[in-house]
């Protein structure tokens, strides 16, 4: 499962003109399911991004949390972040999981982290045509893989 996690100052999610998601400080998560995913991964990164101290302290050092800055999260499926470069000049989405399998897990993932994260999780739609929008506060944007712990 891999993960790009961006901290922002604002962001929103709109599905055929329509806002479906929004919010103030805190996180955008893209997240992407691979074929060799579960629950284990899930569990690694849904710690791993609520712990992250990634916004700053009163002396402007990153040294506090989501959790800690009272942020909210949206939270979007991005299969995309599986493409694979090497050959060519399109890219190949082979280690990407099917949607029978990646649906499950990313709303898994979803529900883990809303039962360990105080604050407002809010999502885009797995497998919509989204328009993402943010202000990367920094910017800090963080890439995380849970098969490189």
């Amino acid at each position: 499962m891999k993960a790009v996690i961006q901290r922002c100052s604002e962001a929103s999610v709109t599905i055929d003109q329509e806002k479906v998601a929004e919010i103030k400080q805190g996180l955008v998560i893209l997240l992407g399911v691979g074929k060799e995913d579960n629950e284990e991964d899930i569990d690694y990164l849904v710690k791993k991004t609520i712990g992250l101290r990634i916004f700053s302290d009163e002396n402007g050092k990153m040294n506090l949390s989501i959790q800690d800055v009272g942020g909210d999260v949206i939270i979007v499926s991005q299969f995309t972040l599986f493409a694979e470069t090497k050959k060519g000049n399109r890219p190949s989405f082979m280690d990407s999981a099917q949607p029978d399998m990646a649906i499950p897990l990313y709303q898994t993932f979803i529900k883990h982290f809303k039962e360990n994260f105080n604050g407002n999780v809010q999502t885009g739609q797995f497998g919509a045509d989204m328009k993402v929008s943010l202000i990367n506060d920094g910017p800090v944007t963080i890439i995380m893989d849970s098969k490189q712990k």
